[in-house]
């Protein structure tokens, strides 16, 4: 029998999201999101390719960014209430971090395999996040597909996207469980 680490198996099958909105100072200092950010950086990567990186967006970049989304949305010709909805994401925030997508030209490691570790980078901030005893949430939404928002907001190149703007912080209340997969309706076992 391989060696067990209880203690993170028990983490995983117990693990939940913090939604965002129910964040709060104090957030992580940099010394902590230093470690979060190295555990999330573990993340299979084939080919060693990094294809990926991070922006930390503290409260003040925060406010920055939910400032381009009204005239985004309206641009885009997004619901009010989903402008409101990003825009709030943004604006009532203390800390996110922007995982980005950047794929690097490789023969070897196709692109999607690149964005499916940036996704898995996401997943390791966040479980890393939790880990720690912070709460946090993973988050996209439409303003983080827009070309311009990402553009003007955050400086990316243009083949770059974000994955997920993890949000960290300290929790005001913890969520109910939610139900999750049946996992017979989800598995096939193929022993032959």
């Amino acid at each position: 029998m391989p060696d067990r680490n209880q203690a993170a198996l028990e983490f995983l099958l117990t693990r939940r999201s913090r939604p965002a909105k129910t964040l709060t100072t104090p957030v992580p200092d940099r010394a902590t999101l230093e470690t979060l950010l190295t555990a999330a950086a573990r993340t299979p990567d084939h080919g060693k390719l990094e294809p990926w990186r991070f922006i930390v967006l503290s409260k003040p970049a925060l406010a920055r960014l939910a400032a381009l989304v009204p005239d985004r949305g309206t641009a885009l010709g997004i619901d009010p209430e989903k402008i409101t909805k990003a825009h709030d994401q943004f604006a009532k925030a203390d800390l996110a971090v922007a995982v980005i997508c950047s794929p690097k030209p490789s023969e070897k490691i196709p692109q999607i395999e690149q964005v499916y570790s940036a996704g898995a980078v996401c997943l390791a901030l966040v479980n890393a996040g939790l880990a720690a005893g912070w709460g946090a949430n993973w988050l996209s939404g439409w303003a983080s597909h827009d070309e311009t928002f990402v553009t003007e907001g955050l400086g990316l190149a243009p083949h770059e996207t974000v994955a997920g703007f993890i949000h960290l912080g300290t929790e005001t209340s913890a969520p109910p469980e939610r139900p999750r997969p049946d996992l017979a309706a989800i598995t096939t076992w193929a022993d032959t």
